[in-house]
């Protein structure tokens, strides 16, 4: 009989925030499984599956049945706990966004209350440039990825507008890549490299991306994005496995969403908010939805 132990799994500085009781959404997690007659411990990341109980890692860990991982929608408070690391596997990437459902005025105030706690003082601006935010592994198409990311920069620049393709300010890039980058700037004089994606959204035109979170960003600003990758956000998109690129890129300029119909759906109602009275119903329906016996 597995023993209903759950250890969560987390790095330094959040396991410190949370043995101190200053880490909210660990907190509502502790309660929601103690009040279901579970034990909760609390230790350092590992790659080892657990030997007994089961276990919950941030983002990322070891696959396993009595494993599931706990991430961050974009923004606090809202989470996930899935049994797949890959956002592109969750169920709110298949779920249907249906518009029609959500109610204006309280999107519409969800809206401009987030944009402000989330980017204070930026509005939407007349286009100048197209943003390119780049992830890592530049020369690589893996298998979520509809082309690699440098064939991508490349792809945007040939359209002629001004493109800005941004580095990821934890990334970790080799020299072969810069080069490649450079050549691209060398080819197409509309190229640049740029820093700080965020203050370049509200000016852009459109955002092309694999499927950085900037992307998500960018839909406070209610500017267009073109995904190259598969990813959880891709509903409101120009998705460019699903419709190839050059269509994507053609109509991307004049491409339009219900931003903040999409905004409440996907955050209110396809994540578990931790702030809310009921967090600890959400979080049980995530763990038995996973397959946990709890």
């Amino acid at each position: 009989m597995v023993t209903k132990l759950l250890r969560i799994h987390l790095e330094p500085d959040m396991l410190a925030r949370t043995v101190a009781g200053q880490f909210n959404f660990m907190n509502r997690v502790r309660s929601a499984v103690e009040a279901g007659g579970w034990r909760c411990e609390f230790a350092e990341e590992t790659d080892a599956p657990p030997v007994t109980g089961y276990a919950l890692h941030h983002m990322s860990g070891p696959s396993h049945p009595r494993t599931m991982f706990f991430r961050k929608a974009y923004y606090y408070p809202y989470w996930h706990i899935e049994p797949d690391q890959r956002r592109w596997r969750w169920p709110v990437a298949t779920a249907e966004f249906e518009p029609g459902k959500i109610p204006a005025a309280p999107a519409r105030h969800f809206l401009r209350k987030l944009r402000q706690r989330v980017l204070p003082g930026l509005r939407p601006g007349k286009a100048r440039h197209v943003l390119i935010p780049l992830q890592e592994q530049l020369l690589e198409t893996r298998s979520f990825q509809s082309m690699s990311p440098v064939e991508m920069v490349e792809q945007v620049a040939s359209t002629g507008k001004h493109c800005i393709a941004t580095l990821h300010p934890k990334g970790n890039y080799t020299q072969d890549e810069m080069d490649r980058l450079a050549r691209i700037g060398d080819r197409y004089p509309n190229f640049t490299v740029g820093e700080n994606s965020r203050h370049l959204i509200a000016e852009a035109e459109y955002i092309a991306t694999q499927n950085s979170a900037v992307a998500f960003e960018a839909y406070l600003l209610a500017r267009p994005v073109v995904l190259f990758a598969q990813v959880d956000f891709h509903h409101i998109a120009l998705n460019v496995p699903k419709i190839g690129v050059e269509r994507a890129l053609r109509h991307a300029p004049k491409h339009k969403a219900n931003y903040a119909k999409y905004l409440y759906w996907f955050l209110r109602r396809q994540s578990i908010v931790a702030t809310a009275k009921n967090a600890e119903a959400q979080i049980v329906a995530a763990m038995r939805k996973g397959g946990w016996p709890i």
